[in-house]
Formats: C-alpha cells, sequence, structure tokens
C-alpha cells in the first residue's frame, strides 16, 4: 500500500526556526583549515537507505558492493545549490556540505543587487523564502511588503536582490527555502520548510555569498564551477543595465580572478543568454548549458525535441532539461527508456546535463512528481532514484546531473567509475 503524507506535511508546513538578523559576524568557515588539505569524501547514510529500498536485481548488487568506498569527487555530480535538501541554499555552509559529499561542480545561480553587483540567490526575488528578511527592517524595500493571510487569500511577499544594495543583502541571513501560504504573521509565514527537508542546519546566521565570494570559495576548493545567470524579473535594461551587460560580468567575474574556462559551466534558461556567450565569450560559450524549460508541457516538448539539430549548428554544445524530459516507460516492456528528446540530443552530439536529484521528497507520493513526469507509473518508493538515475548515466549517457544531496549521485559515480 502506497505511504500518503499528512496534509500538512504536503504543505510544507513544518516547523522552522525564524532567524534573527545578521550583524558583523557570521559562524566560523567550518572546514576552511582543509583547503589545501585531501579530502576524505563521506557520503553518510542516506545511500544506503535508498539502496536497502531497490528491488532486488543486479543494480542493487552492484551498489551493495561498493558500500566500503572508496568514494571521491566526481566532475558527474553538479550540487545544486550546494547541498540544499538539508543546508539553506547558495550558502557558505551548503557549499562546504557539497564539497564534503563529494561534488566536483558547485553551482552558483547569479543575480543583481540595485547597485548591479553579483550575488548567489536561485531567484532574483526569492528573499522571502531564502533569507530572513521579512524579520528585518529591510522587509520594507520589499517589491511587495508582507500580507497575512485572511479569510479570502494567501499569504503573499515578494522581496528581490534588486531591492537592496550589496551591503544590504551582505546583512540577511539564509534559511531553508520554504513559506506557509497559510501564515497570518512574519513567523508563520516563514515557518514553512518543506516535510522533506530540515531545519537542523539553520541555527545562527548561514552565510549567504557573493558571486565574488563563491569563486574564491569554490577556487580554494580546487572544484569547477556551474554558474546560471537567473532571468530578470524586473523589467531590462534595470536602471540602464541591459541583459548583455548582466551576462558579460558574469563571465568576467571568472575572468578577473583567473579562472580557466574549462573550469566553468556557464548556464540560462534563456538562449538568448547562450548565444551571447558563444559569439563574445566562445570559450566560456562552448561549455554553455542551455537549460530547456520548453519540455514542460506536451507541444513544448516535441518543439524543443525538434530543434536540438538547429541548436547544435548555432553552437550549442550542452542541453539540460529537467531528468522526466530525458526518460520514459517502454510500453511494451514496461521498462525505463530514453526519452525522443535524449536520443535526438546524442544524435545531434549534444551533451546533456540533468536536474535535479533528491529534490522530490517521498516518491511513493505521486510517483515523485514534477521530476519523474514521464516515468511516474513505474515509480513507486525512494529506491527507484537510483534505478532512473542508472537508466540516465548508463542509457542516455548523461555528462552529469545536478543534486541537491550530492552524497546520492556521488555513491552511484564513485560505483560506476565516472
Amino acid at each position: 500500500m502506497a505511504l500518503l503524507a499528512p496534509s500538512s506535511l504536503v504543505l510544507g508546513l513544518a516547523s522552522a526556526a525564524v532567524l534573527p538578523r545578521a550583524g558583523d559576524h557570521y559562524p566560523e568557515k567550518h572546514g576552511s583549515k582543509h583547503n589545501h588539505t585531501k579530502l576524505n569524501v563521506q557520503v553518510g547514510d542516506r545511500p544506503y537507505f535508498l539502496i536497502d529500498d531497490m528491488d532486488e536485481g543486479s543494480l542493487k548488487d552492484k551498489l551493495e558492493s561498493c558500500s566500503e568506498g572508496p568514494f571521491a569527487p566526481s566532475d558527474f555530480v553538479f550540487a545544486h545549490r550546494g547541498a540544499s535538501l538539508q543546508y539553506p541554499e547558495h550558502t557558505y555552509a551548503a557549499y562546504s556540505a557539497a564539497r564534503r559529499q563529494g561534488a566536483g561542480v558547485i553551482e552558483c545561480d547569479v543575480a543583481f543587487t540595485k547597485d548591479k553587483q553579483l550575488v548567489c540567490r536561485h531567484a532574483q526575488c526569492d528573499l522571502h523564502t531564502t533569507t530572513n528578511i521579512l524579520n528585518t527592517t529591510l522587509a520594507s524595500k520589499c517589491t511587495t511588503p508582507f500580507t497575512p493571510a485572511n479569510s479570502t487569500a494567501l499569504a503573499s511577499a515578494k522581496c528581490c536582490t534588486s531591492d537592496l544594495t550589496l551591503a544590504e543583502y551582505q546583512t540577511l541571513c539564509g534559511k531553508q527555502d520554504g513559506f506557509n501560504p497559510n501564515g497570518t504573521t512574519v513567523k508563520q509565514y516563514m515557518d514553512g520548510t518543506p516535510y522533506f527537508r530540515t531545519d537542523l542546519y539553520s541555527s545562527g546566521c548561514p552565510k549567504i555569498v557573493t558571486l565574488d565570494e563563491y569563486i574564491d570559495i569554490v577556487d580554494g576548493w580546487n572544484l569547477k564551477f556551474t554558474a546560471e545567470l537567473k532571468t530578470p524579473e524586473v523589467p531590462m535594461p534595470f536602471d540602464g543595465y541591459t541583459q548583455e551587460q548582466y551576462a558579460q560580468d558574469m563571465i568576467d567575474a571568472f575572468k578577473s580572478k583567473g579562472i580557466a574556462p574549462e573550469r566553468v559551466w556557464p548556464q540560462s534558461f534563456l538562449p538568448s543568454d547562450i548565444f551571447y556567450w558563444i559569439d563574445n565569450e566562445p570559450e566560456f560559450g562552448k561549455q554553455a548549458v542551455y537549460l530547456d524549460e520548453r519540455v514542460d508541457t506536451p507541444a513544448g516538448y516535441e518543439n524543443a525535441t525538434a530543434s536540438l539539430p538547429a541548436l547544435a549548428a548555432r553552437g550549442v554544445k550542452i542541453m539540460a532539461p529537467a531528468m522526466f524530459a530525458l526518460t520514459k516507460v517502454d510500453n511494451a516492456t514496461g521498462q525505463i527508456v530514453p526519452s525522443e528528446y535524449a536520443i535526438a540530443a546524442k544524435e545531434n552530439n549534444l551533451e546533456i546535463v540533468a536536474w535535479s536529484f533528491e529534490r522530490s521528497g517521498w516518491l511513493q507520493i505521486g510517483g515523485g512528481g514534477y521530476y519523474y513526469d514521464y516515468v511516474k507509473s513505474v515509480i513507486n518508493k525512494d529506491g527507484d532514484m537510483y534505478t532512473v538515475l542508472d537508466v540516465l548515466a548508463r542509457q542516455v549517457g548523461i555528462k552529469a546531473m545536478f543534486s541537491d544531496w550530492p552524497a546520492t549521485v556521488t555513491y552511484y559515480a564513485s560505483c560506476f567509475g565516472l
């Protein structure tokens, strides 16, 4: 029988602490003293939990045979916002945990502040769900101030990086992404961590970072970078700041620090950004990752698949749709197999990066939802995650997998020598 979550869990109304406003002090950067020493990668107990939950078979036997490692960093493992399953995303702690879990590539989603400085946030306008801004005096600067829920409307707020200067942004604390739409107070609104995440690592004031800080951190660990130019949520140009300058500034941040282009995978959902990098920064552009959200509708999926030859001819090298678009169920066998999109990408010599592992909560709820949409009819438990990853790795042939908990993918990558 499928296990159903209580409605309060599905809504993500967990008990999250309301963070204090940041001062000038941040907790010590744990692990920084290990920057220049050999790292002992640790995968923790989650991969073993998932393997125990798998159906019996050759894949489970293979993964069990790797139980004692060794585990090593892998460029197959892209840390999605750090280790964001349990740590507040795009914080030093999330990046540090991702490093410890073996991510070879760590992500910074890039947004800009009011004074056009670049910072790491998943969206330009997510400060109300990923930081403590509503619990500070800066709440008055939000695009849309907090409005409590009432009998006819849900609670709302909208706080953007472009509402704040860099100096103001840097006073904020990170928190686990989430909100309670039924909140009638700021405290209740902020108390909305999804059921499958935790506030255990949100105590104190998790340090949010700028793009420059992120580059220094990851470079200090001798790892690689993937930076996503977030689609602006304000009209562009913004106070004279053009989309092209924004795209160039992100690349210039790496160039100014002497980062070799082969260590960087720039990303964007906007094809114009990808084409800009190909045309104007070709050394970086040849590793540009086209995040393809066109696949989210059936018609869009067909159009996206048909467009792959033209994109390859235009110079695009790497496509990155949500992982659901890369697999399907073979009706004759009931097995998970590569999708038409995946086959077309390979036929056109396009590499593929998939997203995002460990972002779905319990897979017994609706077959894992969005990220497993085309195979959810054969998904019924968390152990099936590794079945899907195996198809993506060994049949689709993805270049890398984004994961909110890199350890689960590191375990697989080390086991299969990726």
